[in-house]
């Protein structure tokens, strides 16, 4: 009985031991890494300071060229507007969004990186925005 009970405790520690080994692989921002390569912006909007839509029409997004193209309504505040992106399954977004960004300088665009799943592939997309005229 004696050599029964610490072979079962001996297998119940190897058991936790492989369970615990196998553990989830994980980002340094705490997400999980997949096997997806996929790297791209699907869609995109951007929001003013109500968190109304600026947008004069859809945003045309070039995944070719990496760009987010959008033009936006005539009046509004480039320096405060909320870009949002949908990404291919899995990626995530550098640097992150945290609030809003100042887009007033048209000439030079605002600059994303779409990074992918398993984290080997990167891109980077510019946003390319232009103000509709009157």
């Amino acid at each position: 009985m004696k050599y029964i009970a610490i072979a079962l405790i001996v297998l119940l520690a190897a058991c936790t031991w492989a369970a615990c080994s196998k553990s989830v692989p994980v980002d340094e921002d705490g997400l999980l890494i997949t096997t997806r390569r996929d790297c791209f912006v699907s869609s995109f909007e951007l929001l003013g300071t109500d968190y109304v839509s600026v947008r004069s029409g859809a945003a045309t997004i070039d995944t070719t060229a990496q760009t987010v193209k959008v033009t936006v309504l005539f009046g509004s505040d480039l320096k405060h507007l909320y870009p949002q992106f949908s990404l291919a399954q899995d990626c995530k977004l550098n640097p992150k969004i945290t609030g809003f960004v100042d887009f007033s300088d048209t000439l030079n665009p605002k600059k994303w990186t779409v990074i992918s799943g398993d984290r080997q592939v990167k891109k980077e997309y510019s946003v390319i925005l232009s103000v509709q005229h009157r």
